[in-house]
């Protein structure tokens, strides 16, 4: 019990005492456009996962995905947290 709370509580630690940065990011994929935000340890973390975020919801297959994941940002805006 006091191993796994030790655990939770380095995992809160960590998470939290590094400068994060929160990119919000459109992608447009087959006309369709998705705008999503993410926070990550350095802008090009954070704008990545807010662009596999975004494809997600704009992708029927794995061709879709990598095409999507691949393609060119609509708009990109980062500052620091």
């Amino acid at each position: 019990m006091i191993f796994g709370v030790a655990i939770v509580g380095l995992v809160l630690y960590l998470s939290l005492s590094f400068d994060q940065v929160r990119c919000d990011v459109c992608v447009e994929y087959k006309g369709q456009t998705q705008c999503r935000s993410a926070e990550g340890i350095d802008a090009e973390t954070a704008s990545r996962t807010a662009r596999d975020n975004a494809c997600a919801f704009l992708i029927s297959s794995k061709t879709d995905a990598f095409l999507c994941g691949q393609g060119t940002l609509k708009s990109v805006s980062c500052q620091p947290r």
